[in-house]
């Protein structure tokens, strides 16, 4: 078994919690927290990969004496995909609520309440 889907994974999860990290917008906050999500997305198929292994679907009967990959980690993979989508669009919407109101989209500028 590799290890290098794995690791992977979690570069491309390091890389952009870094990037959320060091973000002075938000609109760029949001694009690493997709680069994030999509880390998770290497690990979940990671996860659910079978060497040698067929596709989970059968025409009459299923094949006999070879493994057959979990379409329960793919089908959460497309789940995660789908809320990853809804997120980055909710957020880059308020990004520009933000920006339409309060004229600026650092975060540092944005700690006050004031009107």
């Amino acid at each position: 078994m590799s290890h290098l889907p794995y690791l992977v994974a979690g570069w491309i999860i390091l890389v952009g919690v870094y990037g959320i990290v060091t973000s002075r917008d938000l609109i760029h906050a949001v694009v690493c927290l997709s680069v994030t999500q999509s880390g998770t997305y290497v690990l979940l198929l990671a996860i659910g990969y079978r060497y040698g292994a067929t596709a989970p679907v059968f025409s009459d009967r299923p094949p006999h004496g070879r493994p057959v990959t979990d379409p329960v980690v793919q089908a959460m993979t497309l789940t995660d995909i789908v809320v990853g989508a809804t997120v980055t669009a909710l957020l880059l919407a308020l990004a520009v609520q933000v920006a339409k109101r309060r004229g600026t989209l650092d975060p540092g500028e944005l700690r006050s309440l004031e009107s």
